[in-house]
């Protein structure tokens, strides 16, 4: 067994590999950027070592400032994670050619792998089934046009080096054939610099079904069983689960057999995962399965698999790098109940998703508290750690494991509802409504499922009475209940103001107060009546935080003032939400905008955001140029209504 491993990652990967490798009596050694010089894995690891600025491209992607990390700790290995340098070939052969442990499949599988159009090319001579296509070297407009035609209509097109859906498109019919080419090739040059593309016949009711699959130095290779990853936004992973619903014996072999011939075609060596697109039309089949691609690593929503098979991944990883045989063999692996994972998400629904940063003032887990917590909870973050704008924005991943898949929705849609976290707004109770909703408790899900729902899931509900109530309450008992603080007589201005209007308020009765409050730049006046069943909390900033259903509601009072946010909020102020870069502006000062009509893109967190227009008006104001880096709030664009 190894002796000692670097952890060339960050973040809730870091710490989920720090547990096994302590488990297992293995030295950690972690490295870190200027942001996360105080961060969880740092100070859970053995040792830390720092590799640079903020920025992954000055740190966590300086793959010669990690090896030269692991030589001076006298670390044996490197164990990538996932994201960053996880699947990059050459950055595995260097760390072997430096003599360390490269905890991840050979640098020639990777390679193999790492490009849509040969891996497919590589699948179909293995005998894996395909999505029918046109995987051509002839990329003339002419040709591929031809063959789009001969696929049929609807069809997909795809980056060759794409991933995250950046360079893909459905095309409907022919004539939009060429102008939807020209545009994916533009995005995958500018993401990859590759403007290759595949073609491929559009699924009608797509199912994104991977497999888990291991393999060893000694040519063993079993799978763990599948995985669904439906349910999608932008091609981003939201909720996962195993198994995958409709799942029968003969559909489960027929694709966890071709993941087994998949991984043995290139060799592989630790843990992978082979992801298959699935038409649904007419329930799972196995003659309707078809290989998309391999990720040559551990994935995010692997906690799932270890869930219902009772195995620890990183713990099987470090065996085979020590050069172990695989754990067990395939007959000995079973499904045991049922998992599922919600990716917990700093960004706001009611904006598009885009990222929130800021400090967590407040973070409150409520199963963490109970002697046998219902919730795994893989996270990197706790209560005063500041999300920042330089990686990925997730706070959590929520994992359960119960008898059956109804009761893992409920466990996990209550876990989403239970959250509570402020000023930083999350997804949360986004969340909960996608595992509140019909069609996902009966298992009726495909890719397409968020595009169908819309607003009746990304937004937010209006507070409701108790929450406004709830804000109230809380406004009028800190005023009564201010420890040590000696009142004066209220001047005749204080006693017109709510703070001095608040005799005669008791909880549990009608109080004859009444308070003004704010909420999303609108005031209302509100007299409470009885208490109510919310949990609320004040912040720095003076305002208070009322959870309900995984929604953090702000209200501050009424004092007739306003600050620079809220003087703004409602006036057309199109400020940058966090730093990035421009990356196009589709908007003209003086053009007339409709409401969500888009603006400019920023790019941001490893994103691509759209900003867009708030409402109905007149684009008077544009400071935003292509190209441009802009800081937290500056004024991009401004709108009047007319």
């Amino acid at each position: 067994m190894l002796k000692s491993v670097l952890i060339a990652n960050r973040g809730e990967i870091a710490r989920r590999i720090i547990r096994t490798a302590k488990r297992l009596g293995i030295r950690t050694v972690a490295v870190y950027s200027d942001a996360d010089a105080h961060a969880l894995h740092v100070r859970e690891a053995d040792e830390a070592v720092h590799i640079g600025a903020s920025p992954a491209k000055e740190s966590y992607l300086r793959g010669e400032k990690i090896i030269a990390a692991a030589k001076q700790t006298g670390a044996e290995a490197i164990h990538p994670g996932y994201g960053f340098l996880s699947e990059n070939a050459d950055f595995a052969q260097a760390v072997i050619d430096a003599g360390l442990i490269w905890i991840g499949p050979r640098p020639d599988s990777i390679r193999a792998m790492g490009l849509k159009d040969a891996a497919k090319k590589l699948m179909a001579e293995a005998g894996v089934p395909t999505t029918p296509g046109y995987l051509g070297e002839d990329q003339s407009e002419e040709r591929l046009q031809k063959e789009a035609d001969g696929i049929g209509y609807p069809v997909l097109i795809k980056a060759v080096a794409g991933g995250g859906g950046k360079g893909m498109r459905k095309v409907e019919k022919k004539g939009d054939f060429k102008a939807a080419l020209q545009s994916a090739k533009r995005e995958a040059a500018a993401a990859f610099g590759d403007d290759r593309v595949l073609l491929e016949t559009y699924v009608q009711r797509p199912r994104h079904i991977e497999v888990q699959v291991f393999g060893d130095t000694h040519g063993n290779v079993v799978h763990l069983f599948e995985r669904d990853c439906s349910l999608q936004r932008r091609h981003q992973k939201v909720i996962e689960e195993a198994p995958a619903p409709g799942m029968d014996e003969a559909t489960r072999k027929a694709v966890t057999d071709a993941a087994v011939l998949a991984a043995k075609a290139v060799n592989y060596v630790g843990a992978g995962t082979i992801e298959f697109i699935a038409d649904a039309s007419e329930g799972l089949r196995g003659d309707r399965i078809w290989f998309m691609e391999m990720n040559t690593r551990l994935q995010v929503e692997h906690p799932v698999t270890e869930e219902i098979t009772g195995q620890d991944l990183v713990e099987w990883q470090l065996r085979v790098a020590s050069g172990e045989k695989l754990p067990l063999k395939q007959e000995e692996l079973k499904i045991n109940g049922w998992a599922m994972e919600a990716r917990l998400y700093a960004e706001n629904p009611d904006a598009g998703f885009l990222p929130s940063t800021g400090t967590l003032e407040w973070m409150y887990y409520p199963w963490l508290y109970d002697d046998e917590p219902k919730v795994r909870t893989d996270s990197a973050v706790e209560e005063g750690d500041a999300i920042t704008p330089y990686y990925d924005p997730m706070i959590a991943k929520l994992i359960v494991h119960a008898k059956s898949r109804a009761a893992a929705v409920e466990q996990l849609r209550d876990a989403c509802a239970e959250m509570q976290i402020a000023p930083v707004k999350t997804n949360a109770g986004f969340l909960a409504r996608c595992l509140s909703t019909a069609e996902f408790i009966e298992g009726g899900i495909d890719t397409q499922f968020l595009a169908k729902h819309g607003d009746s899931i990304s937004r937010r509900p209006e507070p409701s009475d108790k929450e406004k109530t709830a804000a109230a309450v809380h406004f009028i008992s800190v005023s009564k209940k201010r420890p040590g603080v000696k009142r004066a007589r209220p001047s005749a201005e204080e006693a017109a103001s709510p703070w001095g209007r608040l005799e005669g308020f008791r909880l549990n009765a009608s109080p004859s107060s009444s308070v003004r409050l704010i909420f999303d730049g609108k005031d209302f006046t509100i007299s409470p009546g009885v208490s109510v069943d919310r949990r609320s909390s004040p912040l720095a900033s003076g305002a208070v935080i009322v959870f309900h259903r995984g929604e953090a509601y702000e209200f501050t009072l009424d004092t007739g003032e306003r600050s620079a946010d809220e003087a703004t909020a409602g006036d057309g102020a199109i400020l940058s939400p966090m730093p990035g870069k421009i990356v196009s502006v589709a908007a003209k000062a003086g053009a007339k905008l409709k409401k969500g009509d888009p603006i400019l893109v920023l790019e941001a967190m490893k994103m691509e955001h759209t900003l867009t227009a708030p409402f109905d008006g007149k684009l008077t104001e544009l400071n935003a140029k292509a190209g441009a880096q802009v800081s937290e709030g500056v004024l991009l664009a401004k709108l009047e209504k007319e």
